[in-house]
């Protein structure tokens, strides 16, 4: 008979879109049997770098009964339900009123741990989440936790603290039936991975262009007024401050948009980590996407590096059909994977300490 510290632990990814999370979690050894999500145009990455199975499905249409065959049998086995419901209602950026309905895959997500009983819990999401007052929901998830005798702890963290080379700050909980369990330290918080350090050995690529030994390392064309822009932009973390009036934004030179003036269409820094990479980070005029020297936005590839998918990992099946747009979402919307591991780790010495 197996020992509690032989247990196998076994993780279901809700929401696993591209599967950042999963690859973390792969990475520190966790058996991930099968991710979650309603964007069937992740299946093919999904399944390909993972090596398990993409269920196409609405969260909301999932039953309990199908959570637990999953799973199999409890025997020599530790249940760790995952996910990172969509995060767009919650974000800083949605200036729309969030709808009931847009609160709803949360409330599943809390639902299936109720019905499901796992041992372990984990959910990532953006850190306005933790507003109890402003989303009600996420009380209620935390509040299902402590019903359901789970021990947890949620904390907002920069990524680049953990090695992330990108300015991201989530919200992360972990939960468990076992008893405390909580994030490992900091593994970076004086010394964070830059731009320098991850897409300096890239080849120069000029706007519109693809690289010729690496097909994800393109970048969008650029219209001639935002070439210009980006031109008279200063290298390394310059800003439209720097623009002639003729090259300003009708929009900019409004008070009200003064403020924004300097966080688009500025270039990186490149003793910095990136800022936060979205669905939008290829776009010149979307953040700060520049490249620090180059005149263009940052490539596909750098956004994915930015969120530490290998350089190996492959978006999408057939390179010559690949709509640029649809990969920078996969990459935008996922959880970085140096995360996921990070909280792979936090897991298993989670379990270290109460499975002696």
């Amino acid at each position: 008979m197996k020992s509690k510290s032989q247990k196998k632990i076994k993780v279901i990814d809700l929401f696993c879109g591209i599967g950042g999370l999963t690859h973390g979690l792969i990475k520190e050894g966790l058996d991930v049997v099968a991710g979650i999500d309603n964007d069937s145009s992740c299946k093919f990455g999904y399944e390909y770098n993972n090596k398990t199975q993409f269920i196409d499905s609405d969260i909301l249409k999932v039953t309990p009964d199908q959570i637990n065959n999953l799973f199999g049998a409890k025997k020599d086995t530790i249940r760790v339900l995952a996910g990172c419901a969509p995060c767009q209602p919650f974000s800083r950026l949605n200036l729309k009123e969030v709808t009931q309905k847009q609160l709803e895959p949360l409330g599943k997500f809390a639902q299936l741990i109720k019905d499901t009983q796992p041992d372990i819990v984990s959910m990532e999401n953006v850190s306005g989440l933790a507003d109890t007052k402003k989303y009600p929901v996420f009380a209620k998830f935390i509040k299902t936790l402590e019903d359901n005798g789970y021990k947890y702890k949620y904390e907002v963290v920069d990524v680049s603290e953990f090695g992330v080379p990108q300015k991201r700050k989530r919200l992360v909980l972990l939960a468990s039936k076992l008893g405390e369990i909580e994030l490992i330290k900091r593994t970076h918080k004086d010394n964070r991975v830059t731009v320098r350090d991850v897409i300096k050995h890239l080849d120069p690529i000029k706007d519109g262009e693809t690289s010729r030994t690496d097909f994800l390392h393109r970048a969008r064309k650029l219209d001639p007024i935002n070439l210009k822009r980006i031109k008279a932009t200063p290298h390394d973390g310059g800003n439209s401050d720097s623009w002639s009036e003729d090259l300003m934004l009708e929009c900019h030179k409004k008070e009200s948009g003064k403020t924004y003036s300097s966080t688009v269409y500025g270039r990186m820094r490149w003793d910095e980590p990136a800022p936060t990479m979205t669905t939008q980070c290829i776009g010149l005029g979307n953040g700060r996407f520049g490249h620090p020297t180059q005149n263009r936005a940052i490539s596909l590839r750098e956004a994915a590096i930015f969120q530490t998918f290998p350089e190996n990992y492959k978006f999408m099946e057939f390179e010559d059909s690949m709509v640029t747009a649809k990969v920078a979402k996969f990459i935008g919307n996922a959880v970085p994977v140096r995360l996921g591991s990070v909280i792979g780790k936090s897991i298993k010495n989670h379990l270290k300490y109460y499975q002696k």
